[in-house]
This record gives C-alpha cells, structure tokens and sequence, in this order.
C-alpha cells in the first residue's frame, strides 16, 4: 500500500508516542519535503523535531516538481505538497486532518483517513488502547467533533468488552 502523510498525523503521533503505529499499519510512508520542513521547524513540538532530525527508514521523504493548482492554493504548504505528491505517486492512501484538505483530496479522487483513522485501526488491530491514545491526543492541541470521538470510544468499549468475554 502506497501511503502519503501531511504533517499533522505524523506531528500528532510523534506526540502521543504512537509514531510505530505507521510502520505497522502501512509498512512505509511518503512524504514531500515541505511535510519534512514543517516537522523540522521550530513551530514544531520539541519532540517532533528530534523525531525528523533522524528519520526511520520507513519514511521516504521525496521532492515534488508538480506546480499546484489554484485550488491547492487554498491550502497550507504542506497540505498542497501532499496532494500533490500523492497524486504523482498514484498513492493508494493519504493522510490528513484538515477539514478543508480532505475536501479537496475527496474531491481529487484520494481516499483520505487521519489521526483518528489511524487510532481507530489500530486499535481494531489491538495494537493500542484506544481510550488511552484518546486521552493522549486530547491534551494536544487537535480538535474534533466531540460526537465522532464518543462514537469511536463507544465502539472500542464494546470491541474491548466482547474480547473480555471472549477470553472467559
């Protein structure tokens, strides 16, 4: 599977302390350099920062010629390079929380998942407790319909709860 990020979920990740989840759902991600500038910058949280000065090997992180279009220019740098890149790469998935950039990449034809996307798989997976990832990623600064958290806590719960009875 192909895999594009933008900044966010790899900087929300990176924060939470489930960076690993990327490598294990999806084996190897993409991102354009301007994604790497943007975890790179001082803006950046300090952990972010230390994380992108040595990249893992599964992150390839590539440049992009393609110029945007003006609907691109609506978004931040990143956001554009993303779709850009992903784009070009005929990427199968890419990864963005911004309301606005899911939009366009919808519209572009990408098929779109997020941080929450990512927490929810993960813990369909077992890989993580998704009430802890949760909690974790609430103390950030990321924000979200409240409803669309409650609705995943709820299904995780139950999830949890049926693999309880299970092992009885």
């Amino acid at each position: 599977m192909l895999v594009v990020s933008n900044t966010s979920p790899i900087s929300y990740l990176v924060v939470i302390e489930q960076i690993e989840l990327l490598p294990h759902l999806f084996e190897y991600i993409h991102i354009p350099e301007t994604v790497r500038d943007e975890l790179a910058s001082p803006k950046a949280p300090p952990p972010v920062q230390k994380w992108i000065a040595s990249p893992p090997n599964w992150l390839t992180i590539q440049s992009s010629s393609t110029q945007p279009d003006a609907n691109l220019l609506s978004l931040d740098a990143g956001e554009c390079a993303a779709i850009l890149l992903a784009e070009s790469l005929k990427a199968d998935l890419i990864l963005l929380d911004d309301l606005a950039a899911r939009r366009l990449a919808a519209s572009r034809g990408l098929a779109i998942t997020g941080i929450l996307g990512i927490l929810d798989r993960a813990a369909t997976e077992n890989r993580i407790d998704f009430a802890l990832a949760i909690d974790r990623l609430q103390q950030t600064n990321f924000r979200t319909s409240a409803a669309i958290v409650q609705d995943l806590l709820q299904k995780h719960a139950k999830d949890h709860g049926l693999q309880l009875l299970a092992r009885n």
